[in-house]
């Protein structure tokens, strides 16, 4: 078998499955996600990072963002670019909810009596501090 194409019915840890897939960005990121209890398999935790997948698992994710559900088509023998990475699974994940858009007008708006004090405010300020 070319050793660039994914294998097939193949079991692998799941910190090298989540790197190979693109979802982490190293294998010790993969590692501390699990430790952390952010991985599940097929609805159970994994708990360390030797856990294995195989093809049809589902991997259950919960990143800072948004959480992935994703089911194991094949596993890979090595970190390749995306669309090969892609190839690896099926994703499932929920649509993400929208996120509440605040327009740039209510954005810039402050709280009363946060931030800096007017030239009024100072102006008040100082008129107390004169009296003294």
């Amino acid at each position: 078998m070319d050793e660039r194409q994914p294998q097939t019915n193949l079991v692998q840890r799941i910190d090298k499955w989540l790197f190979f897939a693109r979802i982490s960005k190293s294998r010790t990121l993969a590692q501390e996600q699990i430790a952390a209890g952010l991985v599940r398999i097929n609805g159970k935790p994994a708990r360390q990072p030797s856990a294995s997948v195989r093809s049809g698992d589902k991997v259950e994710i919960s990143l800072a963002h948004r959480d992935l559900v994703l089911i194991v088509k094949l596993t890979g023998t090595r970190r390749g670019p995306y669309e090969e990475a892609r190839l690896l699974y099926e994703d499932q994940s929920p649509p993400e909810a929208e996120r509440e858009k605040l327009t740039a007008f209510e954005q810039a708006q402050r709280q009363p009596g946060s931030g800096r004090p007017t030239k009024r405010e100072r102006r008040q300020i100082d008129r107390l501090f004169e009296s003294d």
